[in-house]
């Protein structure tokens, strides 16, 4: 009767540690072993979203109706920000298990959401939030030419 709680709680704790390191240090046969379960094509669909628009963002839910509270912190930083609707997209990972699974290894990521500027990973909530405290999200998404002009115009067109 005890042996089998002690040994399973020794078992977790044996196995804790190992798995910590493998999500914060992944050794390159790990890598190529995830990129190994990535079918082709869901790369392809991943590529193809992440190209869909300058600024995108995999989320769990959508931009109105976020589903957890990292999404919803995600967003609103980004509205802070002021990036152009037109120049977002947002994939919602809850609609498509493949797509959950598949972004975190394309990116080597374990979280969600997962921001990408220009097709480059910028990372999840918690460097968005850093990012913005000290302003170099802002600098980022104006030299990218992301933010909804101030005057109206397009940033393209010179005065």
């Amino acid at each position: 009767m005890f042996a089998r709680p002690i040994f399973s709680a020794s078992l977790r704790q044996a196995v804790r540690p190992v798995a910590r390191q493998a999500f914060l240090r992944p050794t390159p046969f790990l890598t190529a072993f995830q990129q190994r379960l990535l079918s082709d094509h869901t790369r392809e669909a991943i590529e193809k979203a992440v190209g869909s628009a300058p600024v995108v963002l995999f989320m769990k839910g959508t931009p109105e109706t976020p589903q957890c509270g990292f999404s919803r912190a995600s967003i609103q930083i980004l509205g802070l920000q002021g990036v152009d609707p037109a120049k977002f997209a947002a994939f919602n990972v809850l609609e498509d298990d493949e797509l959950r699974s598949g972004i975190k290894e394309f990116s080597d990521w374990p979280t969600i959401p997962q921001l990408y500027l220009d097709k480059e990973f910028i990372g999840g909530c918690d460097i968005l939030v850093s990012m913005h405290q000290d302003g170099s999200l802002a600098k980022m998404l104006e030299e990218k030419g992301v933010l909804v002009p101030i005057d109206g115009s397009s940033p393209d067109s010179s005065a």
